[in-house]
């Protein structure tokens, strides 16, 4: 089944965003800690162009310590600096309202050689629905300001927010490419509840979910552990295929119904019930 999840908020939202970027200093990029690549938007180049941008990976309680340590190494060898966050706690956030700050020091010594005046910097907040992003906004302000909740298409309208004399906020809805030619990163997205659940099938999602935890666990040299999943259900999802897993948690919790089941094991990933489980590792350096 293939997935593909364009709405025309999205469409109606990226046509503004382009022309708001004219007025922007500097692109705050949010990702999702547990695919910071799949949550990476191909034309996010493009976007930023000669702008400053800030890296923020969100939902770091979502991954292992030791994958978040890889993870920062990787982007540094990469030759950038990601900031790592859990935005609804507000852990990490200060480093990113910090380095916001430090882009728009910048911009205004160069206003200031210019003989013009100091402004408040201008940043926008890119990136795929449902990563965090108001709640990262609503966290830089200390206040509840932009609706936020555990779904993607929440925010559907861009909205200026000053933050400080200093910085001005855009708040964008989340985007997305208009066709998802990966299709593995598509099932990632589903998984992580990154764009709109009328796309997939929960049971085929469920199966990926399962799938892609036993191939990082496999593969993580020891950094991921699947023991939260075989405590929650009593049962071991090394032993055995995907499907196999399903049907014996669906015997054990709802007489045999899968559909359940897999509803039930996407949504206790998605709120961290099963521990920390990235469904991506860092590529080999």
């Amino acid at each position: 089944m293939s997935i593909q999840w364009y709405p025309g908020h999205i469409a109606k939202a990226e046509r503004q965003l382009a022309e708001q970027l004219k007025r922007v200093d500097v692109v705050l990029e949010v990702r999702d800690a547990r695919i910071p690549l799949a949550t990476q938007h191909p034309q996010i180049e493009t976007w930023v162009g000669g702008k400053s941008r800030v890296l923020v990976i969100n939902r770091l309680d979502m991954i292992p310590p030791g994958v978040r340590q890889n993870w920062e190494k990787w982007f540094r060898s990469e030759g950038g600096t990601a900031y790592f966050t859990d935005a609804q706690n507000g852990q990490g956030v200060k480093s990113v309202l910090k380095a916001a700050q430090g882009a728009g020091v910048a911009i205004n010594e160069k206003r200031a050689s210019r003989g013009m005046l100091p402004r408040a910097v201008r940043a926008v907040v890119i990136g795929f629905p449902n990563v965090g992003k108001s709640a990262l906004i609503n966290r830089l302000l200390n206040r509840r300001v932009v609706d936020s909740a555990a779904r993607a298409g929440v925010t559907r309208s861009l909205r200026w927010v000053r933050i400080s004399p200093e910085i001005e906020l855009l708040d964008a809805p989340g985007v997305i490419p208009v066709k998802l030619e990966d299709q593995e990163n598509a099932y990632k997205l589903a998984i992580c509840d990154d764009i709109g659940d009328a796309s997939y099938e929960d049971y085929l999602a469920a199966v990926k979910l399962i799938d892609l935890m036993t191939y990082v666990e496999a593969i993580s040299e020891g950094l991921v552990s699947l023991e939260g999943v075989k405590s929650r259900y009593e049962i071991d999802p090394l032993l055995g295929n995907a499907e196999d897993f399903l049907q014996k948690v669906a015997q054990v919790k709802f007489k045999g119904d899968v559909e359940r089941t897999a509803k039930l094991i996407l949504t206790e990933f998605r709120k961290g019930i099963l521990g920390p489980v990235p469904l991506e590792l860092p590529p080999v350096m």
